[in-house]
């Protein structure tokens, strides 16, 4: 019984001595300067993202996609049409939906509707207000989005992200002056999102007006416009 209680002992012994060094090495932060240098680049769109939907309603489910089908052909034709590289156009959603007249089980079975999204980019945006007019008069039953993008997005968020961090050092300069002190190395560095939003995501200022219902026909209009891509920094200088 003595044995016992002395190994036991010694046991709680070396596990708090164990845990001694992470203590002893905890880190001791240096005199800091935190701020946020911000960037936003303007640039013009080269190419045009359409997602648009097909559909087509009929008692007879092999009649919908039918029609369903010869809706999304005239699109994809016009995609040829307008020089769009078959790898820039994809079939992004397909969905036959069986529809019923009443509840429970009394309801009767009327019909089946048959949709189909197309997706594409259209690599010259000149083009971009005349395909759309075109789009329209196929019958297409929605126009889900169109977006102008640009095709050097990676470019332009690195030089996006370079002006934020220039942003941020000039702040921390200026700010540290004031107090007759000056800024040492950066401690860290952290790319921040901002307004609930990706940090430098592609936003366009198009003007849309959206085809609805099935066949029928709608006008619009595309501004060019510029993309803005945006870059948040957040910086932690040593004070000196």
């Amino acid at each position: 019984m003595r044995k016992s209680s002395m190994m036991f002992f010694v046991s709680v012994c070396l596990c708090f001595n164990a845990s001694l060094p992470a203590f002893a090495q905890e880190r001791v932060l240096p005199p800091l300067i935190t701020v946020t240098g911000e960037a936003e680049i303007r640039v013009v769109p080269d190419e045009v993202y359409f997602d648009l939907t097909v559909q087509a309603f009929n008692k007879d489910l092999k009649s919908a996609k039918a029609q369903t089908d010869e809706r999304l052909k005239k699109l994809v034709e016009l995609t040829q049409k307008y020089n769009v590289a078959q790898k820039d156009v994809q079939t992004d959603y397909v969905s036959v939906e069986p529809r019923y007249r009443g509840n429970n089980e009394a309801r009767q079975l009327i019909g089946f509707l048959v949709r189909k999204d197309l997706v594409f980019t259209l690599r010259d945006v000149s083009k971009a207000e005349a395909m759309l007019a075109e789009v329209i008069e196929t019958g297409v039953t929605k126009i889900n989005d169109i977006d102008f993008r640009t095709s050097e997005m990676r470019r332009h968020r690195d030089q996006a992200r370079a002006q934020a961090i220039r942003a941020a050092r000039e702040k921390a300069v200026a700010l540290t002056a004031e107090i007759g002190q000056n800024i040492g190395k950066a401690y860290s560095i952290e790319e921040s999102v901002a307004s609930g939003s990706p940090a430098m995501q592609n936003y366009s200022s198009n003007s849309i007006t959206m085809s609805s219902g099935d066949g029928e026909s709608s006008s619009g209009t595309l501004a060019l416009g510029q993309i803005k891509v945006n870059a948040r920094v957040v910086v932690r200088f040593e004070l000196k």
